[in-house]
């Protein structure tokens, strides 16, 4: 696939087929990711691969805290079907990858961190792109949980996770959404 090809139809796939992704094909994408451009070469970027016992985990315990999200007015059932319907969700998502930043004390070098790793995941998911495979980049909720940290065994106090990226075949390719043009977000100066 031609680069600019692979970036204009570059898409965020939500839904996978079941397929599993082979583990050399993620190991090729991960790897494109740490050639991203990273601010006095820190290499920010640590990558946890979820096998499946891990990955059924996270599911339940997402599920879980979004169940006990309802208030107290919310059924059994209720409960019991915010909890299906968020496993189900992280379930669905064949290959999970949890993206962590290391952490250096400086606010100014965890900023540049941050890009770095916003860029080593756009690597990941273009390399991945051009071999066929989808990928989603979830920040939400689920990362913030301390159950996380721990099921993950990632320090809060040396580790910050930035994302989990999903990965699988697309099931369905979404159409591309309308982007403002050049000329609306830049500025030349004299």
């Amino acid at each position: 696939m031609e680069l600019f090809e692979a970036i204009n139809g570059r898409r965020t796939i939500k839904d996978f087929r079941p397929d599993a992704v082979p583990a050399d094909l993620l190991d090729r994408a991960l790897t494109a990711g740490l050639w991203a451009q990273n601010h006095r070469l820190t290499q920010p970027w640590r990558w946890t691969f979820l096998g499946p016992d891990t990955h059924r985990r996270l599911a339940e315990t997402f599920a879980q805290s979004q169940a006990a999200l309802l208030d107290t007015e919310a059924t059994a059932a209720d409960h019991e079907r915010i909890r299906a319907m968020t496993a189900d969700k992280i379930l669905g998502k064949p290959s999970v990858v949890a993206v962590s930043q290391h952490l250096d004390g400086s606010p100014v070098h965890q900023r540049e961190d941050y890009g770095a790793i916003a860029c080593a995941i756009q690597n990941v998911q273009l390399a991945a792109w051009s071999e066929g495979v989808g990928m989603q980049w979830s920040s939400g909720k689920i990362i913030q949980l301390p159950e996380t940290y721990e099921l993950l065994a990632i320090d809060p106090a040396r580790e910050e996770i930035v994302g989990l990226l999903f990965f699988g075949y697309p099931a369905h390719v979404p159409p591309a959404q309308p982007r403002k043009p050049l000329a609306e977000v830049s500025r030349r100066l004299p």
